[in-house]
């Protein structure tokens, strides 16, 4: 059984990425992931590519690698700047939306575990944007 069958399949993924960034777009704890995001393809995109990310992370269809090519969540996220407290933050909300859905269990907690050794591999030093901004450069 894989993790997806463990959380109720597609369908209550795609229930959990949707309350993850409405978790996102409306608690403080998402501004700066919002600012990032907004640097990005935006929040819309980032609900339908985090689906088709978590589908195969989570063990169903791989989604992102037949779109994209890979699974490599570093190469995502690398020219995203990534700070312990936006990794931390990325985690509360995930972990709220976890439990706003109904997920609980051993096998959350497990779940949580790899997301919290994921977030922490996305931590980096790229420059801010905002601090390319003031001295009038573009990162993108």
């Amino acid at each position: 059984m894989t993790v997806l069958d463990n959380i109720g399949g597609e369908e209550k993924l795609r229930d959990l990425v949707e309350t993850f960034y409405d978790l996102i777009e409306t608690l403080p704890e998402g501004s700066n992931l919002r600012r990032l995001h907004a640097r990005g393809h935006g929040v819309p995109h980032a609900r339908v590519e985090q689906f088709n990310f978590l589908s195969g992370f989570m063990g169903g269809r791989h989604y992102y690698r037949e779109k994209h090519g890979h699974m490599d969540v570093k190469l995502m996220h690398a020219h995203v700047p990534i700070r312990q407290a936006d990794a931390e933050n990325w985690l509360f909300c995930m972990r709220k939306a976890l439990a706003d859905e109904g997920h609980h269990g051993p096998h959350i907690d497990k779940l949580n575990d790899v997301f919290a050794r994921v977030a922490t591999i996305l931590i980096n030093d790229v420059p801010d944007w905002e601090d390319d901004l003031a001295v009038g450069r573009t990162t993108r």
